[in-house]
């Protein structure tokens, strides 16, 4: 870590603020979020040195930070290829921006969505609405040049679990990955979506005796250190 900010970059509300502060060696711990409510909640941890509300494109640090981590934020904000070496532009000299997305988006937990939203509603839902990650490549390809670059993904399974009448993995993506997709649709496509969707998953990831399902759920990581 270099000398400056550690800053913790779509903060939500506030879940890595005391490992980060645990790790910031008397640096400044700065949270950054484009929602109130969850800046509010962040509020409530006492371990940000200050918070502010920003939206990541147009974010921009008061000073050269030392660390910038940012857990499971940046794959909601589009054009990587322009935000990366931005972000990476802002640290200070031995500087690193550690970053954690999912890259489940080719998993038939969220492809599936896309296609079937594709096949009944042509034309009605935006791509890049949805949670974008590039090839693992291209972050190496795009960030490599400039400095330091690590680069891995690990899966993790879950156990999910639902109510009665629903697939947990349903449950689980479509407050998340689906929300753009489903917010444009009325009741009744909602409805249709739904079911169609649940008998892919019923055959994709079954459940099991005890109504849960063992979800494997894939991430990336990766550091640059300038």
């Amino acid at each position: 870590m270099g000398a400056g900010d550690v800053v913790d970059l779509g903060c939500g509300n506030g879940a890595l603020g005391s490992a980060l502060k645990a790790r910031a060696a008397g640096r400044d711990l700065v949270g950054v979020d484009a929602s109130p409510a969850m800046l509010e909640k962040a509020r409530g941890v006492a371990e940000y040195d200050s918070l502010q509300q920003a939206d990541i494109r147009e974010w921009h640090p008061r000073r050269a930070p030392g660390l910038m981590i940012s857990n499971a934020a940046l794959h909601w904000v589009g054009e990587h290829e322009k935000l990366m070496p931005r972000l990476a532009g802002m640290l200070g000299k031995g500087g690193t921006l550690a970053v954690q997305m999912p890259h489940q988006n080719k998993a038939p937990s969220h492809r599936v969505w896309l296609s079937l939203a594709e096949e009944l509603f042509p034309g009605r839902v935006e791509k890049m609405g949805t949670p974008g990650v590039m090839s693992p490549v291209k972050y190496d390809e795009l960030l490599s040049p400039l400095g330091q670059f690590r680069l891995w993904e690990t899966e993790y399974f879950q156990r999910l679990m639902a109510e009665k009448g629903s697939h947990p993995v349903r449950r689980f993506t479509e407050s998340t990955y689906a929300r753009p997709i489903l917010e444009v649709l009325d009741p009744e496509e909602k409805a249709e979506i739904i079911r169609r969707y649940e008998d892919v998953m019923h055959s994709a990831y079954p459940v099991r005796a005890d109504g849960s399902v063992l979800f494997p759920f894939r991430r990336m990581f990766f550091t640059l250190t300038v």
